[in-house]
């Protein structure tokens, strides 16, 4: 079959996302069978390859590929003094207006005007909302059993400097990174998986020297913008907004966030924070602890101020699904066709390879190509496929974002040993005995 490229088009809306990501086992609705709950979300079998695949590249590029960064995988219950000293208790809060006639919530600095945006009705006093999730620990409910799912994880590694420092003798500057899952207790969740309750954070706190902070805070907004860039994120679709002083967070000298133009406009994907010294020093004063760095030159112990970069692996998974999607309108056989191709990075594509027989009702051609899968599936993501024409097929594997699709035909067993490398982007073909396959993909799978 023959194909060639034509005309793109790179609109896509909310709508197409959720239906694609359904169909194809990207993400489903949370308890979809009792009538779902709100704001939560499953990933499919293709999702939770997409999402695995951000968070191995991040925790590469973060901390393996890197000598100043460690890893860590703190608990998500911890001590609820943890939270009083940290100020989430007095401050992780949302401004909440009720409707009185509709009854519906909202946050109060996202509507405008004084009326409720969904009924014109009249609302109530704004008033504060604490957005963490309380528990209890242990089989009795009282208020010595309190505890709360973590609203972040930058405070399990804040709490776990001097032990960190202790077991890896770092020098300043140096980070601690994590992935793990935060949760909120939003008053309007939305969007898809842009805002959820609860959600999977990848976060960094880089310890510097006081005075190098601004410097620092520079280098890890240019850094983290452009790691998106470097995975395929279109630049013309990211942008850094500072935010104004009078909106800093209570712990920030400055925060810079990257953001996204979503097809409901542009919103946050990660942002960057000088958080200064203030976390160290409040657990310090709170726990009792010392919790500095000794610097060997001036012979003094000082508290590191801390630069933060926090992504979500679920935001940033839905960027990179709607950044990768296109529709091509392109020549085959002298017709105008139509495909839908999610163009990810070769990183982040769930699936590398799809190992497709032309005819599946002879054995032999699907014997030789799920023996051809099946040892490609040692080395990368390899889906085989017999259900559908081969048109078919790769018009699904284009929708998947599959890099490669490699064809077994009735020439491949009667002739010549060789198959068909079709390229996702390009789509053009080769053809390669079936030897060679491995170390051709292998090759091409390199960046």
């Amino acid at each position: 079959m023959v194909e060639s490229g034509g005309e793109l088009s790179r609109s896509v809306s909310m709508d197409k996302i959720v239906e694609l990501c359904k169909r194809r086992g990207f993400i489903f609705q949370s308890s979809e069978i009792y009538g779902g709950i709100g704001s939560s979300y499953d990933y499919g079998p293709l999702g939770v390859e997409l999402k695995r695949n951000i968070k191995e590249a991040w925790w590469r590029d973060m901390i393996s590929r890197r000598d100043d960064i460690v890893g860590l995988d703190s608990a998500i219950i911890m001590s609820p003094a943890v939270w009083e000293a940290s100020g989430h208790l007095k401050h992780f809060t949302d401004p909440l207006v009720d409707c009185k006639s509709c009854k519906q919530r909202f946050r109060a600095d996202e509507i405008e005007g004084d009326k409720c945006p969904e009924c014109g009705g009249e609302l109530t006093e704004v008033r504060q909302f604490n957005t963490m999730f309380k528990t209890f620990v242990g089989p009795v409910e009282d208020e010595a059993s309190v505890a709360y799912l973590r609203p972040e994880t930058a405070q399990g590694i804040f709490v776990n400097f001097a032990n960190v420092l202790q077991a890896t003798r770092k020098k300043l500057p140096f980070g601690i990174g994590q992935i793990g899952k935060r949760f909120r207790n939003e008053i309007t969740p939305g969007n898809f998986t842009f805002r959820t309750r609860e959600f999977e954070q990848m976060e960094m706190e880089y310890f510097v020297i006081p005075g190098t902070d601004e410097e620092w805070f520079e280098y890890w907004v240019n850094e983290r913008l452009n790691w998106y860039i470097r995975y395929g994120v279109k630049p013309e679709n990211l942008r850094l907004r500072p935010h104004p002083k009078e909106k800093l967070s209570h712990y920030s000298k400055a925060t810079t966030d990257i953001e996204y133009n979503y097809p409901f406009g542009w919103g946050e994907l990660e942002g960057i924070a000088n958080r200064t010294d203030y976390d160290l020093t409040v657990h310090s004063e709170a726990s009792g602890r010392q919790l500095t760095y000794f610097d060997e030159e001036t012979q003094t112990h000082i508290v590191p101020y801390v630069i933060e970069p926090a992504a979500g692996a679920d935001r940033a998974a839905l960027v990179f699904l709607l950044d990768a999607y296109e529709e091509e309108v392109f020549e085959k056989g002298g017709k105008k066709d139509k495909r839908t191709v999610l163009r990810f990075h070769k990183a982040i594509a769930p699936i590398k390879v799809a190992v497709l027989p032309l005819l599946r009702n002879r054995p032999d051609i699907v014997e030789k190509a799920k023996s051809i899968a099946d040892e490609l599936r040692m080395v990368m993501t390899t889906m085989y496929d017999d259900t559908g024409s081969i048109g078919r097929l790769y018009r699904r594997q284009d929708e998947i974002g599959t890099l490669w699709c490699v064809t077994v035909d009735v020439q491949t067993v009667e002739e010549d040993n060789q198959v068909t490398i079709r390229d996702r982007d390009t789509m053009e073909q080769i053809r390669v005995p079936i030897e060679d396959v491995k170390a051709i993909l292998m090759e091409r799978l390199q960046y």
